[in-house]
C-alpha cells in the first residue's frame, strides 16, 4: 500500500466510526459486497478517495466539498485509470 494512503487509514476509521460520515461506512460496506475485496482492501479504496479530495482542496485551493468525495465513493470499487 502507498505510504499516503496507510496515513490517511486512521482518518479512514474515524470516518467508519462517526456519524457525521455515514455515506462512509455505506461505501464501505457495499464494497465488501464483491466477492473479491477483503476489508484491507476496501479501506484502502477509501483512503484514495479521501486523497484525491484532499490533492483537489490543495491543487484548488479550496475547503473540503463533502458532495464531491460522496460522490468519489460512489463509484468504488471501480478505480479511475492511472492511480
Amino acid at each position: 500500500m502507498d505510504e499516503t494512503l496507510e496515513k490517511l487509514l486512521p482518518a479512514i476509521e474515524e470516518q467508519l466510526s462517526s456519524p457525521e460520515t455515514p455515506y462512509v461506512r455505506a461505501a464501505y460496506q457495499r464494497i465488501l459486497e464483491e466477492p473479491d475485496i477483503q476489508e484491507d482492501e476496501a479501506k484502502a479504496m477509501l483512503a484514495f478517495c479521501l486523497a484525491d479530495e484532499i490533492e483537489a482542496m490543495m491543487t484548488q485551493q479550496r475547503p473540503f466539498d463533502s458532495e464531491r468525495y460522496q460522490l468519489i465513493l460512489s463509484l468504488l470499487p471501480t478505480m479511475p485509470e492511472g492511480r
